[in-house]
């Protein structure tokens, strides 16, 4: 195990690559942020920490493989993977890659962009500003992004509580459910499963959605429908399914 420590005040990004394993990020009070690395000795010893101005870096340098070993683009490893446990300050900004692992985000995170060919991704919490999120194979849970959101996903369900901002989301082979929209573009795109998305209280709904083959329905009224002026956010919701149903509800 090999523990860092270092002083870290906003604006910070915390960049971590490794291969597989499980990654762990926590936001805490403060300006100190504390990274421990553990698995087997070697890939600790190859895993470089280093604070570098506004980032925090976490990095698997060695490529040489070893023992009985799995490799996905240039990465290599062994039977174990690495644990890295990050904790941060609130707020700052987290960007994670990885060929195969599991990630966890607790807190509020001021910015989000992960990479990762296989592994669930899930964040209690928020992310106060964008999240960008590419996956393959892995589900996706995410309390709330302030922003905007974009998905690209193969094999994974997406599920979002919250997004302020607009929101992207492809998917292949997976459920998209995002519970609560309040404002901006919507747009979705799903082969083979369904999308399920909640417009906020208030909120006015402009929407055009086609499936191939799935059923198509709306509990919200849309926005030239309603009565009154019309006055309130507008959610712009476009939506494309193959082989996949999209439902359209009024959030709790």
């Amino acid at each position: 195990m090999a523990e860092h420590s270092f002083h870290t005040p906003l604006p910070l990004t915390l960049d971590v690559s490794v291969p597989a394993g499980d990654v762990i990020v926590e936001t805490i009070d403060g300006e100190q942020s504390t990274i421990v690395v553990e698995g087997d000795e070697r890939l600790v010893e190859a895993t470089r920490v280093s604070h570098d101005g506004n980032r925090l870096v976490v990095e698997y340098r060695d490529r040489k493989p070893f023992g009985l070993v799995v490799q996905i683009g240039n990465f290599y490893w062994g039977n174990d993977g690495i644990r890295v446990r990050a904790r941060i300050p609130h707020g700052a900004a987290a960007k994670l890659n990885t060929a195969s692992a599991d990630l966890a985000v607790d807190g509020r995170v001021g910015a989000l962009d992960v990479k990762t060919a296989s592994g669930d991704l899930r964040v209690r919490g928020e992310v106060e500003n964008d999240a960008k999120i590419k996956t393959v194979s892995g589900d996706l849970e995410l309390d709330r992004v302030g922003a905007e959101l974009s998905v690209n996903t193969v094999s994974g369900d997406v599920r979002v509580a919250a997004v302020g901002g607009a929101s992207e989301v492809r998917s292949v082979s997976g459920d998209i459910r995002l519970e609560s929209l309040r404002e901006g573009r919507a747009s979705f795109t799903s082969v083979s499963g369904d999308v399920e998305v909640g417009i906020a209280q208030g909120s006015l709904l402009d929407v055009d959605a086609g499936s191939t083959s799935g059923d198509l329905s709306s509990e919200v009224a849309l926005a030239s429908e309603q009565s009154g002026n019309g006055d309130g956010p507008t959610v712009v919701f476009r939506a494309k399914t193959v082989s996949g149903d999209v439902h359209i509800f009024r959030a709790a």
